[in-house]
Order: structure tokens, then C-alpha cells, then sequence
């Protein structure tokens, strides 16, 4: 029941969304319809947490073994819950932005929501796939019609990245339906086939680019940076916040217990590419004076250091990425509210053009500050729990030759962060205004209310990461014990 309502509530909505022509009245529908799946999604994580409740099966396309089949498991329940506070948050910060053609602009969000929550919560693969395909066609239309000047040929790229990506997938999915033993897309048939090496090999690298591309890793990633910046903010905080969640999801639940031979024989590689990323990301931020653009490349650390711990295959990592999965998502939202504020005040993003807003919007700097130092990982804050397990988890590892370099390489992103992010803090928000920020800024009732939602959160999982942790820990051990290649050499 409780995932059958996830993905309705805001299919309904998005759909009603479109016959509303009144802004305030499809604003007000869009915030409803949220809060109602945001509901729901407590719910699962609370009072109807039982398994009855907590999964759907239903006939779909028989004559090819694909059902409609959805479940929360540990990993859902965490990505469903971020989706489910994303929205309200995005809906609420950006409510005195204006859009043209109000009610498709928010029709389109609630889809995207739908894609989003179908792909968290999929457990067959074709329905998987479909979902996949339905979070990407709203976004792509969200960004070539409320976008920036150079939206048409930045969403043009993105929607040629990631439309690869699918087609790519789609290719493994197929091959590896039709060598499961009854030939179906059920993701316990997909956990039970068995192929061949050189098989599993290049169905890897079909499926993880696909991912890869999602999330991004370096050299995918060049068509990140440009869509953040070119997208409308709202747009951006769902792309960046929830959408790369995609890549994480896939390679945890479809990759790694899948095609777990080569998942264990390409680990150094990718995770050489995502360590290598993450040091390139973080010298480019530094030298950002794109307020967007240094967020942008700050998230591609971030994914990197996710997608090494994945590949070290250790419990602990495991539920740090599962967990700052949330933490990044509800942290750069965060930052991307501050950044919309920003520009729509002053009408610049430039760090160069800015400085000392903080005195005359302390507020803003306060919030701020306490979401920027969480996103860089300061103990007492989310983003140091995922961090540190995550750090935890690749130096432990036991199925990589290099995981003393990997943790040393990853750990100088760290001090990369805190240096983009501290000299951002510093120019923006302290020294001396100029004439641009002469005025100040007086933020209002609703960006402080998303904001202070946000630092609750921070402090909260900072504080008791305990409620995450159960919540994925028997996921988590489900998953590394399919993926588990020790007990193939002991045959």
C-alpha cells in the first residue's frame, strides 16, 4: 500500500497540476500534494512498517515475466524519505519565484517526482528501466522551457548523456533477462543468474556507465556543472538533491549483487576514476567564482567519494553512502536555497561581486554557515557521520590492493572542501559590502522556515544517526552478502 501511494499521490497531483491555471491555487496544490507523500512516507518508516504494507506486486506484462513490482527496503525507505521532504522544501523556498505557465512548470515537478520515487522503490527490472526514463523526460523539459539563455544546447547535451546511458542499460537488462533460469525481469531472478566472465565484463561497463553518467563520475561528468547552472533553481536543487541518487541506487541494488565477479575485478579501476574525479572537482571549485558552478563540482566530490566506498565492498561504508545519500541531498538543497536567494536579491551568482551580506541578513549567514560546515563534514553535523563511516569503510577494505592510497587521496578532497567552501563563506558572506550589497537582504519567513527544516536535520542525524543506521543495516547486509566473491574462491 504505502508504495503504491507514493508513486500515485503525485502522479495525481502532477496531473490535476496542469488544469489549474491560477498560480497561487496550483502552488498551493503542488505543497499539498507533497506534504501528502511526504506524509506517507513517514508512515512507512513508522506505523505501517510492516511487510504487508511495505510492498506491490501485480501483473504487468505477463507474456515477458515483467510485473509491477515494488518494495521499501532499508535503502528505499531512506531515498523515498528524501524525495518526499525535497519537494515541500523546494516548493516552499521558491514560493515567491515567478514561472511562466505556472501549472505545467509544477505539473512537470510532481512527474518528475513520480520517476524519482518509481526507481527508489522498483524491484523489477524492466519497471525499473521504465521509471528510469519517466524521472528524465520531465527534466528535460523543465530545463529547455524555464532554463537560462543557454538552456537549449546544455539540456540538448544532458538529454544525449543520459539517454546513452539508458540505451546502454537497456542492453545489459535484456542480455541478462534472457539468461536468468525463467527468463524474467524479477530482481530475485536477476540476483540467481549465472554468466559467463567476459560476459559479465562488458554488461558491467554497460550498466555502470549508464549509472555513472547519472551520478556523475569523472570523465562523465561535463554535462553537470552546465545544467546546474543553466536550470532553473528549483529544477537544480530536485537534479542535484534526489535525480543523482539514481546512479548510487543502481549500482547498489542492480550492479553489485548482479554482476558481483566483475564488480570485484573493476574495483581499483573505478574507483581509481572516482578518487581521480574527486581531486579534479575540488581544485576546479576552488577556482569557481560561479556561485552555482562551485556547488556543481563540490556535488561530483561528493558522488566520487560514494561511488569508491561502494567498490570497497565493506559494511560500514555501505551504510555511510546509504545514509549520506540523505545528508548530501537535504545539505546541497540547503545550499542551492541560499544561492536562488542570493540571485534573485542582488541578480548576481559572481563570489567577486558579493561580500558582507552578513551585516545585514545574519540569519542567512547563520543558516548558512551551520549547512556549508555540515556539507564538508564537521563533526556534530550529517555529513560527518556518512563521511566518516564512508572513510571507515575504504580503508577497511579487504578486496582492494590500494586502500591506504584510495583513503589518503580521498581525505585531501576534505581539505580541498573546506577550503572552497570556507573562501566562499568568507567573500560572500563577511569582509566588507560593496555597491552591489549595499541594500542587504531580508530574508524571508519561507526561506528560513526550508532553511531551519534543514538545519534540524543536520543536527539531528549529526547527533542520533542511529534511526538511519537501523534502517539500513539489514539491507546493507543483504546486499554485500550477494555480492560476496570470497565464497567463489574458497570453490
Amino acid at each position: 500500500m504505502i508504495p503504491v501511494l507514493l508513486i500515485v499521490v503525485p502522479l495525481v497531483g502532477g496531473l490535476l497540476s496542469f488544469f489549474l491555471k491560477n498560480d497561487k491555487a496550483v502552488r498551493l496544490w503542488a505543497l499539498f500534494s507533497s506534504l501528502i507523500t511526504l506524509v506517507v512516507s513517514i508512515l512507512g518508516l513508522t506505523v505501517l512498517k510492516t511487510d504487508s504494507y511495505l510492498q506491490f506486486r501485480a501483473s504487468w506484462i505477463s507474456s515477458i515475466n515483467a510485473s509491477f513490482s515494488i518494495r521499501l527496503d532499508g535503502m528505499g525507505q531512506i531515498l523515498c524519505l528524501l524525495t518526499a521532504v525535497s519537494f515541500p522544501l523546494v516548493f516552499i523556498s521558491t514560493w515567491k519565484s515567478e514561472y511562466k505557465k505556472p501549472n505545467n512548470f509544477f505539473g512537470l515537478m510532481l512527474l518528475m517526482q513520480v520517476g524519482l520515487m518509481g526507481v527508489f522503490l522498483a524491484m523489477d527490472a524492466l519497471l525499473f528501466y521504465f521509471f528510469w526514463e519517466l524521472a528524465l523526460v520531465p527534466a528535460y523539459f523543465l530545463c529547455s522551457q524555464w532554463g537560462g539563455e543557454r538552456r537549449i544546447a546544455v539540456t540538448f547535451k544532458f538529454f544525449i548523456y543520459t539517454f546513452t546511458g539508458s540505451i546502454l542499460m537497456l542492453v545489459a537488462i535484456i542480455y541478462i533477462y534472457l539468461h536468468t533460469p525463467d527468463h524474467s525481469f524479477d530482481i530475485s531472478a536477476f540476483y540467481n543468474t549465472s554468466l559467463a566472465n567476459k560476459s559479465e565484463s562488458w554488461l558491467f561497463w554497460l550498466m555502470f556507465i549508464a549509472f555513472a553518467i547519472k551520478m556523475p563520475i569523472w570523465p562523465l561528468h561535463t554535462w553537470q556543472p552546465d545544467t546546474y547552472e543553466q536550470s532553473p533553481t528549483a529544477v537544480t536543487m530536485i537534479l542535484s538533491g534526489v535525480m543523482v541518487k539514481m546512479g548510487v541506487l543502481g549500482i547498489i541494488r542492480w550492479l553489485m549483487p548482479v554482476l558481483h565477479m566483475s564488480f570485484y575485478q573493476w574495483g581499483d579501476t573505478v574507483s581509481t576514476l572516482a578518487v581521480t574525479g574527486m581531486i579534479y572537482a575540488s581544485l576546479i571549485a576552488i577556482q569557481q567564482d560561479d556561485l552555482k558552478r562551485l556547488v556543481a563540482y563540490s556535488s561530483i566530490a561528493h558522488m566520487g567519494l560514494m561511488c569508491a566506498t561502494l567498490f570497497a565492498e565493506t559494511q560500514s561504508g555501505m551504510q555511510g553512502v546509504m545514509i549520506q545519500m540523505f545528508n548530501h541531498g537535504i545539505n546541497i538543497i540547503g545550499l542551492w536555497i541560499v544561492i536562488e536567494l542570493i540571485e534573485r536579491q542582488f541578480g548576481t551568482r559572481k563570489i567577486s561581486e558579493l561580500g558582507g551580506l552578513a551585516h545585514h541578513s545574519p540569519a542567512m549567514a547563520i543558516l548558512l554557515v551551520i549547512v556549508a560546515l555540515a556539507n564538508i563534514g564537521l563533526p556534530l553535523t550529517n555529513g560527518f557521520i556518512g563521511e566518516f563511516l564512508m572513510f571507515n569503510g575504504i580503508f577497511a577494505s579487504s578486496v582492494t590492493k590500494y586502500y591506504i592510497a584510495f583513503t589518503v587521496l580521498a581525505g585531501i578532497t576534505i581539505i580541498l572542501a573546506a577550503v572552497y567552501t570556507l573562501n566562499m563563506i568568507r567573500k560572500v558572506f563577511y569582509g566588507q559590502t560593496n555597491s552591489v550589497t549595499m541594500a542587504g537582504y531580508s530574508i524571508r519567513f519561507n526561506e528560513k522556515l526550508a532553511l531551519a527544516i534543514i538545519v534540524v536535520f543536520v543536527f539531528v542525524i549529526g547527533l542520533y544517526p542511529k534511526i538511519f543506521l537501523n534502517i539500513t543495516q539489514e539491507t546493507s547486509e543483504f546486499i554485500l552478502q550477494k555480492a560476496d566473491v570470497t565464497k567463489l574462491f574458497a570453490e
